[in-house]
């Protein structure tokens, strides 16, 4: 079945208006044969800048086969995946990453006898990308997905959530009835009243389904007696017509569906391994942990057998699966045809992600199982180790500045090397400076960039520095912002789109600003306390940083340091060897080096579904100037006061005073996140300096962060030359504007 699925002879067809240039026909061809001959290891050593990513997607082009590219976080993997997406326009780029926007593992602390539940916040846009990704793998050759490592997590196995797909067509005879129940079975929720993403709606012989993978389009079915009268594609929204339909899959909106047969068989198995482990805990006379397995595991167990779902259901995986105790889950990778390529962008951070997902899942789920908080078949829900990833991937391209040892001893030495850029840039300039006034002089550089209109990158060691810098810089007048782990998925994206635009003009980050960034504004990266020898300062992770300024004609690296250290020597020298061949190639060749000009790629949610517009929208009516003058800090329980209201509001049926408080929180809510329109500088500030929306999401995410304690943990040392008595500007009052929202296009049915 999933041979027939793969059916479609899709071909790459690569669009765009370069061709070659540089090191990149040799890296192409070299990459390309040893692809072709059967190697298994080969490392792309490409400087940044050198256009790495337009090598892979050459290579993809010329041997025309599926692609998995894993990048080490979702900041690079969106970029990733956008620049992808305008290169293959008319081919299945597909993203996949972890759809948690937060996610509190369940735990258990034997010392303080603390148990953890489980908490996550799903992203919807994310999942949908998701199910976006396994629906072309399943359905075509032409299929490119940019994955993190959640690829290596448990997933549906494929041949099952195959095996659930709905497949209609015109004149085929089918019962509505059964139709409704396979739908209920594959997960999908009927909803006659709120039509969205993952339900459908009945209305007489009409069924109309909301796929889980489809942003604006959606199905309809008009059934006549016992046959499929008619299939189209709507506009969920107006329910017009788009196009009609000669046929339609309609896949699952879950990965973990399975057959009735294999869940009862599940079942069965789970009651099994239930009596061993009670006989287990009570021959021992651990009575607690007995009772606290057997109430848990019966529950989960009625709601396998009433609903076929149940929290936590990915827990008992390996007798949904039906595979063997031990052995590895489905991932992505099983929904890939054989012959796949996999490129590690990368390469140096990507590896030791893989490696260590393993062992950190397997300590925390050793303790829940010891203490009967879960079967010993919840072990068998887990990433793959590395052993086993390594017998999945067949053929790999290591991608990286700085290779690890791993990747070179793996690939026998077998290194394609990308010095040179098609732009004919050389690596920036590096000047080290004395750290006892970094923070002050930092700011005097600053101000001649923005001047120049240039954007500034700065590094520094913990979360607590980043913030503080910010916050600083901000109260100085420097538009400025921060970006760090804490800060969600889809915001990190906007955030580096934000700074290309020139909303904002200095990026404060730690750990996040090393890896791929393709920023060609930034002309100017300062790395903080460069002589703290560790993992951030390393050879490798100097030399990662040191290329974020070699985008620019005037990029330029200061490192702040009172001594040069190993690492620091080590990542010049490299920088040096490359500046020599660049330059000489330059000279070779007679080229003068340019700017990379590249156009700001649209946001991550606009890629995946390009049917938008900005217009204007009329500024909302203060409803109360008193919420206006709320200190940042006191927002979060001045919403949740107000939340309160509104519910108690709707149980009243007073629904327009309901109405009113939810617009009320919607504007706190803006204001907290710095959505809302720009505001005033605060009158600490300088007269004339600039303030953006940014800078104010910044102070108020600071003064949330620090009115609950969040980051003490990561204080840092005191920075060298820091002006004492930081403190956040706080939350200003906004002036009148204009805020910019997106409307969805639909196609005109008049024509």
């Amino acid at each position: 079945m999933l041979s027939l699925a793969r059916g479609k002879e899709g071909k790459f067809k690569l669009v765009s208006g370069y061709k070659p240039e540089g090191d990149q026909p040799a890296a192409i061809e070299a990459i390309a044969r040893n692809l072709s001959e059967g190697v298994p290891n080969q490392v792309l050593l490409g400087v940044t800048g050198s256009g790495k990513t337009f090598t892979m997607a050459n290579v993809i082009a010329q041997l025309n086969r599926p692609a998995l590219v894993i990048a080490p976080n979702k900041t690079l993997a969106a970029q990733l995946y956008n620049e992808f997406k305008s290169l293959f326009p008319e081919n299945a780029v597909r993203y996949f990453v972890s759809y948690y926007d937060y996610y509190q593992p369940e735990a258990y602390v034997p010392s303080t006898d603390t148990f953890i539940e489980k908490d996550a916040s799903i992203n919807d846009e994310i999942d949908k990308l998701r199910h976006s990704a396994t629906k072309a793998l399943l359905e075509r050759n032409d299929v490119l997905i940019v994955a993190s490592v959640s690829c290596i997590y448990g997933l549906g196995e494929p041949e099952v959530y195959f095996e659930q797909v709905v497949f209609l067509e015109e004149q085929q005879h089918i019962d509505r009835d059964r139709v409704l129940r396979k739908l209920v079975d594959i997960q999908y929720q009927r909803n006659d009243y709120d039509f969205h993403r993952g339900t459908f709606r009945v209305r007489g012989d009409t069924v109309e389904i909301f796929p889980a993978y489809e942003e604006n389009r959606a199905v309809r079915i008009e059934i006549f007696g016992d046959e499929v009268e008619a299939l189209y594609e709507i506009d969920p929204l107006r329910g017009k017509i788009v196009r009609k339909l000669q046929s339609v899959a309609i896949y699952p909106a879950s990965h973990y569906v399975t057959t009735s047969d294999r869940l009862e068989t599940a079942v069965v198995n789970i009651r099994e391994e239930l009596k061993e482990r009670l006989e287990h805990f009570r021959k021992e006379n651990r009575l607690l942990e007995a009772q606290r397995l057997e109430q848990r595991t019966l529950y989960d167990l009625e709601l396998l057998a009433e609903m076929g779902f149940c929290p936590g259901i990915e827990n008992y995986s390996r007798h949904l699966t039906g595979r063997s105790p031990g052995q590895a889950p489905p991932t992505l990778l099983e929904y890939f045809a054989k012959d796949y390529i996999c490129f590690v962008d990368e390469s140096h951070v990507t590896i030791p992600q893989l490696g260590g997902m393993y062992r950190g899942d397997r300590s925390r789920k050793e303790t829940l199982v010891d203490f009967g908080f879960r079967l010993p078949s919840a072990l068998d829900n887990r990433p793959l180790n590395f052993e086993e990833w390594e017998g999945l991937v067949k053929q790999l391209v290591y991608v990286s500045a700085t290779p690890g040892d791993y990747e070179l001893r793996k690939s026998g030495g077998l290194v394609v090397e990308q010095l040179i850029r098609p732009t004919g840039l050389i690596d920036p300039q590096i000047e080290v400076r004395k750290a006892g006034t970094q923070v002050d002089d930092l700011l005097e550089q600053v101000r001649l960039r923005v001047a120049a209109n240039e954007r500034i990158l700065v590094t520094c060691l913990t979360k607590k520095m980043a913030e503080d810098l910010t916050d600083y810089y901000h109260d100085l007048g420097v538009r400025v912002r921060y970006l760090h782990s804490d800060i969600e998925t889809i915001e990190r994206v906007e955030i580096i789109r934000s700074l290309r635009k020139g909303d904002f003009d200095v990026l404060v980050g730690i750990n996040l600003l090393r890896e791929g960034l393709d920023l060609p504004e930034v002309s100017l990266v300062a790395i903080l306390d460069a002589d703290k020898e560790g993992f951030l300062r390393s050879a490798r992770s100097l030399i990662q940083t040191i290329g974020r300024a070699a985008r620019n004609l005037n990029g330029k690296v200061i490192m702040y340091a009172d001594v040069i250290t190993p690492s620091m020597r080590s990542a010049m020298g490299e920088t040096d060897r490359r500046r020599a061949k660049q330059v000489a190639y330059n000279e070779e060749h007679g080229i003068t080096p340019a700017t990379i000009i590249k156009a700001i790629d649209a946001s991550l949610v606009e890629m995946y579904s390009p049917e938008w517009a900005v217009v204007p929208e009329i500024e909302e009516p203060r409803k109360s100037e008193k919420d206006e003058l709320i200190p940042a800090h006191e927002l979060p329980d001045r919403i949740s006061e107000l939340r309160h209201e509104m519910m108690e509001a709707a149980e009243k049926l007073d629904y327009e005073r309901a109405a009113s408080l939810r617009d009320q929180i919607k504007r706190l809510e803006r204001h907290m996140f710095g959505m809302d329109s720009a505001r005033p500088a605060p009158s600490s500030s300088p007269p004339g300096a600039a303030h953006s929306r940014e800078n104010d999401e910044v102070h108020g995410r600071l003064d949330r962060r620090k009115s609950k304690g969040v980051g003490e943990k990561d204080s840092a040392p005191p920075a060298r030359g820091r002006a004492p008595g930081l403190k956040s500007a706080g939350a200003s009052k906004p002036r009148p504007g204009t805020r910019q929202t997106k409307l969805k296009l639909v196609p005109d049915d008049r024509k």
